[in-house]
């Protein structure tokens, strides 16, 4: 909700829409810009550029208001002033000039029962990264012209759910409040850039991959838990036995994938020398006959101290020796470190993690399972076939079989 009793409603008329500033006691400050793009009028005579909305990735590149035609200079027009104007804020060098930068709320124009006009979608908060002028095309002459074009970083709002609460912007419009009391309410990741600066901005800014990243916190057992003496217990059980976890990580390995509906066949564990950073090999049936494939699996499994973390090096690593069809696993009784997954995930890597905390969950399922809830049993049952499966063959040697 915009509405601010007493006050001037927030308009959304133009594509560029600066609220009007007010006269505060740390000085001149503006509200908030509101930025609205209209994907259905790019390309035409009146709007030849194409604004770029990735909001995946937490980028903008939205082009100022200057058209052809126009005699005055670019950087005067009311939307170009205006960002230009905001533009200087967000690159303030200190967290008191950048308590009073322009927040950035960005819009987009979506159509509704077939209509293109009238309805708009929240797209997030932004910063001002850089600033460029081009030369354009346009009016029903083809002329060139000078413009402006902005690219904006969108900032994480994962933590307020992607929302802004109106009552940042309110304290802005209220002259009595000063920059610093105002910016207690706005969102955790443009407190964070006032903060640090622009040298924040990677890891504040706005990606889907987020979703699919886990905390390390959440990938270790909580300390006094069962879970994490028995993650303890695997841990000084195989440290310094480097093919006994492998055979360990194969197994579980396997329980995740059948877990998942698919046909998982067991292949082998590779020799303790040659291996080339594979240290198991199975293999995932889909379909059958002609409606069917088969995918080989890599293993990779480290058994490492708990407080250990994976890096994305260590990943990109066991990713560089697939092949086409192929996908990797990766089990540690360590985490991942969260800019590991998000390169894993933005990259697209096919590959599985398998962190300590599933590591013991899978284990204690199939000590329950098939053991009596005995978890060294069910360790030792693992090992005791695992010297008829080390082989040096070649991991799409389990195709032929």
């Amino acid at each position: 909700m915009t509405f601010s009793p007493g006050l001037k409603r927030a308009l959304l008329e133009r594509g560029i829409n600066g609220m009007a500033k007010v006269s505060a006691l740390d000085g001149a400050r503006r509200p908030a810009i509101f930025i609205r793009s209209s994907p259905w009028k790019a390309g035409t005579e009146q709007t030849p550029w194409h604004d770029v909305f990735d909001m995946d990735n937490g980028h903008v590149r939205y082009f100022g208001d200057h058209k052809a035609g126009l005699s005055m200079a670019p950087g005067t027009t009311t939307g170009n002033a205006t960002l230009l104007d905001a533009f200087d804020g967000h690159q303030g060098h200190t967290p008191e000039a950048r308590a009073a930068a322009t927040p950035l709320l960005l819009f987009r124009s979506v159509s509704r029962n077939g209509q293109p006009k009238g309805h708009v979608e929240f797209c997030g908060l932004g910063v001002i990264e850089r600033t460029e002028r081009l030369v354009q095309w346009g009016g029903s002459d083809h002329t060139t012209f000078v413009n402006y074009v902005y690219d904006i970083a969108l900032l994480d709002l994962a933590v307020e759910g992607d929302e802004v609460a109106w009552e940042w912007i309110e304290a802005r419009r209220d002259e009595t409040v000063t920059d610093a009391e105002a910016v207690q309410l706005a969102p955790t990741a443009w407190r964070e850039w006032v903060k640090h600066g622009i040298s924040a901005l990677p890891r504040l800014r706005r990606r889907v991959a987020r979703a699919k990243v886990s905390k390390v916190r959440d990938q270790r057992p909580k300390p006094g838990s069962s879970e994490h003496a028995d993650l303890e217990l695997i841990y000084k059980h195989f440290d310094g036995r480097k093919h006994d976890f492998e055979a360990l990580a194969s197994a579980v390995a396997a329980r995740v994938l059948r877990g998942s509906g698919h046909s998982y066949v067991e292949g082998w564990l590779t020799r303790r020398s040659g291996d080339g950073g594979a240290d198991f090999v199975g293999r995932i049936d889909l379909g059958s006959g002609l409606a069917g494939t088969n995918l080989v699996v890599l293993g990779q499994a480290k058994c490492v101290k708990l407080d250990t973390l994976v890096t994305a090096e260590q990943i990109a690593r066991v990713v560089a020796r697939l092949r086409r069809g192929w996908i990797g696993v990766y089990v540690t009784t360590g985490a991942y470190s969260e800019p590991a997954q998000t390169e894993m995930v933005e990259d697209q890597y096919p590959i599985v993690l398998i962190n300590g905390s599933e590591l013991v969950r899978e284990l204690r399922a199939m000590a329950r399972d098939d053991h009596g809830g005995d978890l060294t049993a069910c360790i030792e049952h693992i090992l005791a076939g695992q010297e008829t499966v080390i082989t040096n063959r070649r991991p799409e040697e389990i195709l032929l079989e």
